[in-house]
């Protein structure tokens, strides 16, 4: 898929503008010559299109309105269940006979969209959901989010699949806790923290206690209160101050402290389905203040009442923000 990023941004609000009109139904023949015009002007405006394509095909298959996505989506959720099935039971036999287990399991090559399908825990796009968990943690999970859990052997273990999760361990089980993702484990210690998986990196910002990170080449690294960092398979990033804005959102808020437009709508977006174009005009504009990620519309009425920018919608899955 073509990168936005490496697109203009004005190309971009063409394309789906010139979306928005042939598939309106309302394009005249004129209007279809001057497309195909605009598509040949230059190599970025085919790219742009196909992006634009792109993107309508990922929101009509995550919303389920393609015509073809319905028998497809059964068919995904009913292997889903029966491999999930197969996977228990293997990870039954590893877990009795003093196999690798739960390492097996975690090293298991399988897609990060298929472990999800198969995950214990889910939440959509834009849902945040609050869990309780046998031994007395709290996990919040935030959008777009899988985990996986095993209680029941002497180490109580939580398996991130994807997006982000809030931890508040139960203090009743003397049992350790691990937490794991592809780039190494964290073990807190009596702590509220969150872990967010991200391409090739993990992110740990501990809010209470202290959290220790071991990477798969076995750096370890004690985070304490109020500090956070990333790590890879291979690397640990020096500490830096954790921020307290990072945690509000399992109350439903994303808290802007002079951060950046595009940052910020860049974090937005994960709660929604489609796509925000930023005009880089209007990337740098400093925002502060409270927005509700359970409502990124009224979200985005609230910056465009803030900040000297306008908004319009193209399509019901694409957003510009521009300069007002």
């Amino acid at each position: 898929m073509n990168s936005p990023a490496s697109i203009d941004h004005q190309v971009l609000s063409d394309a789906a503008d010139w979306f928005a009109l042939l598939r309106s139904g309302e394009a005249s023949d004129r209007d279809t010559h001057r497309w195909r015009d605009w598509l040949h002007q230059h190599p970025d405006h085919l790219r742009g299109w196909q992006l634009v394509e792109q993107i309508e095909q990922q929101f009509q298959a995550a919303t389920g309105d393609h015509p073809n996505q319905t028998a497809a989506t059964l068919n995904r959720a009913r292997q889903g269940r029966l491999q999930r099935r197969t996977v228990i039971k293997s990870l039954a036999v590893a877990l009795t006979t003093g196999g690798l287990g739960w390492a097996s399991w975690r090293q298991t090559p399988l897609p990060e969209a298929i472990a999800s399908w198969q995950a214990q825990y889910r939440t959509g796009t834009g849902e945040i959901r609050q869990l309780r968990l046998a031994d007395g943690s709290q996990v919040w999970m935030n959008t777009d989010t899988a985990m996986d859990t095993d209680l029941s052997g002497p180490q109580r273990q939580i398996q991130l699949v994807r997006g982000e999760i809030l931890i508040e361990t139960g203090s009743e089980d003397p049992r350790p806790l691990l937490v794991f993702t592809p780039q190494g484990q964290m073990q807190p210690l009596g702590t509220r923290f969150t872990v967010r998986r991200e391409t090739e990196q993990t992110f740990v910002a501990v809010y209470q206690g202290t959290v220790k990170v071991t990477n798969q080449a076995h750096q370890e690294t004690l985070v304490p209160s109020r500090h956070q960092t990333r790590f890879s398979s291979s690397h640990v990033a020096p500490l830096s101050v954790a921020e307290r804005s990072r945690e509000s959102w399992h109350k439903g808020i994303l808290l802007a402290d002079d951060t950046r437009l595009a940052d910020l709508v860049n974090e937005l977006g994960r709660y929604q389905h489609g796509y925000i174009n930023v005009s880089p005009d209007v990337a740098d504009l400093r925002v502060f203040g409270g927005f509700p990620l359970t409502s990124p519309e009224q979200a985005l009425r609230m910056l465009e009442t803030a900040l000297p920018v306008r908004i319009s919608r193209p399509l019901p899955w694409w957003t510009n923000i521009q300069p007002r």
